[in-house]
């Protein structure tokens, strides 16, 4: 019986060995950008706004540390930003606009929602990442798998496609085109956050990244738009912070000519309730794109 124990719990140690290894090895911090889009992600937003009718209550479950999908601090004091969702509509386009205010003067877009209406029970949705955000504009779609059999016999062979999924069947996506609905715009900015909120430090890079894998499983980056008119709605109304973008420039500069080089900031900031806060962060430039 001790025998059998012992060998137990050998066999669990190893187990647990090797389950270490294998997520070191699938999470390799060379993966990152550098960008701030490194810690949303696009993939879990869709998932979310798929699942809720109320963009109320989308806004709520973005802003919820358990959705594993926002780990933006974008003004860098040490807590999560608060993410405003904004729905800008025209006819039968929607352009719903995921936005942080990253001070009492300046907001930044992190995504829109582009949803476009093609028929009576049909409608094609992306969502595109910002450029501030990720470096370039980062479309993302979800996607369905179909087989195509070719042959016959033993010349018989599957052919796996991935195609665009008709999200009209989506409850969000039929609330937003009901005809009661009234576009939600809303009403939380700097400083004034609803009282349930509680926002929380952000979580290491390697553990964020860990936990957005599963939504990577339905949705994938694509390089064309296809929600053409919702796009042109959202342009004119695009949101940047200054801050963000400079940040965001020098990024870039450094992604060109330097591999692995860290370095280390200590700033002071007003944090989201008034409150001064110094922090020290390091960054690591690195030469490397966004993956699937």
């Amino acid at each position: 019986m001790k025998t059998y124990m012992k060998l137990g719990f050998w066999s669990v140690l190893t187990a647990l060995f090797f389950t270490t290894s294998l997520l070191a090895q699938e999470v390799d911090p060379a993966d990152s950008t550098g960008f701030p889009g490194d810690h949303f992600s696009l993939e879990g937003a869709i998932e979310l706004f798929k699942k809720q009718n109320p963009l109320e209550d989308f806004e709520k479950l973005l802003n919820t540390e358990g959705s594993n999908v926002n780990n933006l601090d974008l003004n860098e004091d040490g807590e999560i930003d608060y993410i405003r969702v904004v729905d800008n509509m025209d006819g039968d386009v929607h352009a719903i606009v995921l936005q942080v205010p990253v001070s009492a003067s300046e907001s930044q877009d992190i995504a829109v929602i582009e949803i476009e209406k093609q028929g009576s029970e049909e409608a094609i949705l992306q969502i595109i990442g910002d450029e501030d955000i990720y470096g370039e504009q980062v479309i993302v779609e979800p996607f369905e798998e179909e087989v195509n059999t070719k042959g016959k016999g033993p010349t018989m062979d599957d052919e796996i496609a991935r195609v665009v999924v008709n999200v009209w069947g989506w409850p969000s996506v039929r609330f937003v085109y009901a005809p009661g609905y009234r576009v939600w715009v809303s009403p939380y900015r700097w400083s004034y956050y609803p009282t349930w909120w509680r926002p929380w430090r952000p979580h290491p890079w390697r553990t964020f990244h860990v936990n957005v894998r599963p939504f990577h499983r339905h949705h994938h980056v694509v390089t064309t738009h296809r929600v053409v008119r919702a796009h042109k709605v959202y342009a004119p109304r695009r949101t940047s912070s200054k801050v963000v973008h400079t940040r965001t420039t020098v990024v870039k500069g450094k992604r060109g000519n330097v591999v692995g080089k860290r370095t280390t900031k200590t700033t002071k900031v007003t944090g989201k309730r008034g409150n001064s806060v110094t922090t020290k962060k390091t960054n690591t430039a690195v030469k490397r794109r966004r993956g699937g």
